[in-house]
């Protein structure tokens, strides 16, 4: 008798088997936020993709387009749904995403609950009069390493970054200046008062929490009048010092944490081989450069008084320093250009 031989689909094979397993995706309840800067997108439009353990995708599409539940052989896979594709600065574009891993099993049903949040960071500029009509012929940009957008004097629009440090610049007459600088994380929202003046200014951090959101506000004015300038009593800390890059001739203060800067990493102990720069941070056990204050040491007496090379006892010393605060040194901020210094 002759032997019939038919060719079928691995699938088809699982299938016979009962090997194969489904996959539902919902979103969780309450997905939907409350939100002050734009509507939420519809779910349906999100861009869905499912992969295998090997990183083959099974399926790419919108939520919409996805079966009830979806056949999948027995395995890991990874769930993966975005609002939208983000990657350079843009204006009015949060993303929302989550991830989850299922493990789909034969013969059974498995849920997978999205909780989508904002993925990306934020940050509006509110311009005073006062700003405008001292520099009417200046351009504002912020800018990341991802890309920078222009932010007009009658812009009102949220402009969104990748988590991570957002400068913003000011160009006068040709000659570009950091003015501020503040590494945000995902879901939070900067709201940024930009003033000029020759008065004392409030700055400070108010936290609001929404749905999704962290907003924040934060002030900033050009010419501050003594804050931080030549009454060493009014001296910035560490933390303070790191949002105001661009001020000249301030005080700040923090204790001496280390030395050695290079781009990716500082000294937390000794002994030390460079003199030319010190670490700053708010508490004296610090070990963590991404919150510390980057110090050149010029040539000349101050190097010679505070370099960890030829006074190792200064590490853990609190000490007040006058200069210029600059948006990056060594990959953080940094006071640079010192003028007088005073230890505690």
């Amino acid at each position: 008798m002759p032997v019939l031989i038919m060719a079928a689909s691995c699938d088809d094979f699982m299938k016979s088997f009962g090997l194969q397993g489904t996959l539902q995706i919902r979103f969780a309840d309450g997905t939907v936020p409350s939100t002050r800067a734009a509507a939420f997108p519809d779910t349906n439009d999100f861009i869905l993709s499912v992969t295998d353990e090997k990183g083959n995708e099974v399926y790419s599409g919108n939520y919409g387009g996805i079966k009830d539940k979806l056949p999948l052989n027995e395995g890991v896979y990874t769930v993966t749904a975005i609002s939208c594709e983000f990657s350079a600065p843009l204006f009015d574009t949060p993303q929302y995403g989550d991830t989850q891993v299922a493990t789909i099993k034969a013969g059974r049903n498995t849920v997978v609950t999205l909780t989508c949040v904002q993925m990306n960071a934020g940050i509006r500029l509110k311009i005073a009069p006062e700003f405008k009509a001292a520099y009417p012929a200046s351009n504002l940009y912020l800018k990341s390493a991802a890309g920078k957008l222009m932010y007009g004097y009658n812009e009102t629009r949220i402009a969104y970054f990748q988590p991570g440090t957002v400068n913003l610049e000011m160009s006068d007459g040709g000659e570009a200046k950091t003015l501020f600088t503040k590494r945000l994380e995902a879901q939070q929202i900067l709201t940024l008062n930009v003033n000029a003046g020759s008065q004392s200014s409030k700055s400070g951090v108010d936290i609001q929490v929404d749905t999704t959101r962290t907003w924040i506000n934060d002030d900033y004015t050009i010419g501050g009048g003594d804050t931080g300038g030549d009454n060493m009593d009014k001296a910035y800390d560490v933390t303070t010092a790191r949002k105001h890059a661009g001020e000249q001739d301030v005080w700040v203060y923090g204790y001496i944490v280390g030395g050695d800067l290079s781009s990716s990493k500082c000294s937390f102990k000794g002994p030390f081989s460079s003199r030319t720069n010190i670490v700053l941070a708010n508490k004296s056990s610090c070990k963590d450069k991404t919150i510390c204050l980057s110090v050149q040491l010029a040539k000349g007496d101050i190097r010679d008084a505070l370099n960890l090379v030829d006074h190792p006892e200064n590490l853990g010393k609190q000490v007040f320093l006058k200069g210029d605060i600059v948006g990056s040194y060594y990959g953080i901020p940094g006071l640079q250009n010192l003028s007088k210094y005073q230890f505690k």
